[in-house]
């Protein structure tokens, strides 16, 4: 497996784990309050648009070449930050 494959397996990894926690939040809402839901459904809506930012991103790796995807690895670590800390933000307020 090349560098490129394991990188882009371990990204897809992680937005499977995001994946199930989405769920589970979807599942909470379900059954919460009116208020509450209304608050779920917003964050789970912000997650699911970071999840596909997180596919995009995914998507560009793999088309590029083996010669011209390590550029691209740092802008995508970029916007795996920014979705990680989105993650880890809204996850913090439903615990």
């Amino acid at each position: 497996m090349s560098k490129k494959e394991a990188y882009i397996e371990k990204l897809e990894t992680q937005l499977r784990e995001w994946s199930a926690k989405i769920d589970e939040l979807e599942a909470k809402a379900d059954k919460a309050s009116a208020d509450a839901k209304i608050k779920y459904e917003e964050q789970i809506e912000t997650l699911k648009k970071k999840g596909e930012e997180g596919n995009n991103k995914i998507e560009e790796l793999k088309k590029a070449s083996e010669e011209s995807w390590e550029e691209l690895k740092e802008g995508a670590e970029n916007v795996w930050k920014e979705i990680t800390d989105t993650f880890s933000n809204v996850m913090s307020k439903f615990k």
